[in-house]
């Protein structure tokens, strides 16, 4: 599986900081809201994240990373050495 260093970038800042807007990723990685669009569309793609509702605004869903592929695919890449192992911060499950 390829995937740009973008997606990777978000699928990174998702796994250590939890379930984010695409507003919230792109201020967070100094990314520009259309490269954040794109990184996630191609997540949500392979199945390494996924969008759920946000109750404290409908009009930005949330994007949550899944933990498990998310930390192997990083480690892959040799991105994982800022994820933390704590059981349930990934948030939504």
């Amino acid at each position: 599986m390829h995937l740009p260093r973008s997606a990777l970038l978000v699928l990174e800042g998702l796994t250590i900081d939890g379930p984010q807007t695409p507003r919230d990723l792109s201020k967070g990685l100094e990314l520009a809201p259309r490269t954040v669009t794109y990184a996630l569309q191609r997540l949500l793609h392979v199945r390494l994240c996924r969008k759920v509702p946000n109750l404290g605004d409908m009009r930005q869903p949330l994007y949550v990373a899944d933990p498990k592929a998310a930390r192997e695919l990083l480690r892959k890449y040799g991105l994982d050495s800022t994820i933390r192992e704590t059981p349930g911060h990934m948030g939504i499950r």
